[in-house]
């Protein structure tokens, strides 16, 4: 029985479809789920989400959010999902810059919200890159 997959996103729904396996990034590290997986919900970090169909293999960059797991459903709630393909190395490099920045301008112990929301935009980031670049060595 194949594993139904779902990724969605705040703009949209980024994938739906029946696969073999999904390797998620979270606080454990890579977690697999394949169908008959047992039920359960998790958080997801901002790393390479994989996708495995027919042999194939799709990677994705993806953020933070939640991963629910129902019987031979899965379904990733994440702020961004990004085909390898798609990522733009530049943009991404910008990114962690502008977010070290503003990390080097706040002072310690105040503006958590800030030190929060810096930090994340570094790891997305960080995982775009990280994608991006073991495509091209690939």
């Amino acid at each position: 029985m194949p594993l139904k997959l779902e990724i969605v996103t705040p703009e949209a729904r980024i994938y739906s479809d029946e696969v073999d396996t999904v390797v998620l990034p979270g606080y454990e590290g890579e977690m697999g789920v394949l169908p008959a997986h047992s039920n359960l919900v998790t958080t997801l970090l901002p790393g390479e989400l994989r996708i495995t169909k027919g042999g194939k293999t799709i990677e994705l960059a993806v953020g933070e959010g939640l991963v629910e797991v129902t019987g031979n459903v899965t379904r990733v709630l994440t702020d961004v999902a990004v085909d390898a393909e798609k990522i733009d190395e530049k943009a991404a490099e910008e990114a962690i810059a502008r977010a070290q920045k503003a990390l080097s301008e706040l002072k310690p112990g105040e503006h958590q919200e800030e030190v929060a929301a810096a930090m994340a935009a570094i790891q997305r980031a960080t995982a775009h890159l990280n994608i991006k670049r073991k495509r091209r060595t690939v």
